[in-house]
């Protein structure tokens, strides 16, 4: 019998992804556990804002990939991530159980299915943590760890010596040597993968992003980003993460709380708009099943999934016409 392949879940935040991933999980045949594709549920702590699953939801179904990193000291990168996941899918399926991966970061996915090349290494967080940084120190870090790419670069472009530490930072290969290799069609589902979308029109993302937004405050957002200042300064890189810098402006009283929310909620709906984006891209890729999310109650969405799987299994199981 053929390992589990790894099912991906796709859609934008506030979509339902994880609850969906949590009703597989139960009903698939084995089980399930799941990974998460979320650069920022890898920082210890920053629990509610991030919307991690809760300690209840962690006890019943196995997770994997999370609170990698401490968000005040830590460095982390994509690819550390794609390590982590990797190995967890490889140790789900040794277990004859099914791999979910719930994806908010769509850089993680992609390097999931297609690798980590040059044309991968873009990741938002880590670019922001390194324009935060002054152009001596960049030059300095490049020299020690990438000194062929910063042979060729002049001590002051910025920009090119930025772009050479993150090719190295999330790839592990210097940018002297490393090749583009991701093109610029439509992503590939490997055989071993199945990918769910969830689709959702902007009027009603946007009306869950805002309930949402809510019930996080509401959960003690505020205090959970208080907590994380009182031990200290976020990293450039955590601090990126939507909500924490808003909250953390009204805790200092340069804003408003009003207007901090009113900023979050801008910033995730923005978030969603580029997630929906780029899921359109599978629109014709094999292996991929679409749920209309706006259509179709979030209740049969699994039975859905599980009669795609079944339906794709006795294609792929079936002999061939002699």
């Amino acid at each position: 019998m053929h390992p589990p392949p790894a099912l991906l879940i796709a859609g934008p935040t506030a979509g339902g992804k994880s609850e969906l991933a949590l009703r597989l999980a139960r009903e698939l045949p084995g089980g399930g556990e799941i990974v998460c594709a979320d650069s920022m549920q890898v920082w210890r702590g920053m629990d509610i804002g991030t919307a991690k699953p809760t300690r209840e939801e962690r006890t019943r179904t196995p997770h994997h990939a999370l609170d990698l990193a401490d968000p005040h000291r830590d460095a982390f990168t994509a690819a550390g991530w794609l390590q982590e996941a990797r190995a967890a899918i490889e140790a789900i399926r040794g277990r004859g159980r099914w791999p979910i991966v719930v994806g908010g970061t769509n850089l993680y996915l992609r390097l999931l299915m297609e690798g980590m090349t040059e044309r991968a290494a873009s990741d938002p967080a880590l670019r922001a943590s390194l324009d935060a940084q002054e152009t001596p120190s960049l030059w300095a870090e490049l020299q020690s760890k990438d000194p062929a790419s910063a042979a060729a670069l002049h001590p002051n472009d910025r920009r090119r010596i930025i772009r050479a530490i993150e090719i190295l930072a999330t790839t592990g290969v210097p940018a002297s040597q490393a090749r583009t290799q991701w093109s610029e069609a439509a992503p590939v589902v490997p055989g071993d993968m199945r990918l769910v979308g969830l689709h959702w029109s902007a009027a009603s993302i946007n009306a869950r992003i805002n309930t949402r937004v809510q019930r996080m405050l509401d959960a003690g957002w505020q205090r959970e980003v208080h907590d994380l200042l009182n031990r200290g300064p976020l990293l450039p890189q955590p601090f990126e993460a939507v909500g924490y810098r808003e909250l953390a402006h009204a805790a200092e009283g340069r804003i408003s709380l009003a207007t901090a929310v009113e900023a979050i909620k801008i910033r995730t709906r923005h978030y969603a708009k580029q997630q929906r984006t780029w899921l359109k891209k599978f629109s014709a890729a094999p292996g991929t099943l679409w749920i209309e999310a706006d259509h179709t109650p979030e209740g049969v969405w699994s039975g859905q999934v599980l009669a795609w799987l079944e339906s794709r299994s006795r294609t792929i199981d079936s002999p061939s016409p002699t």
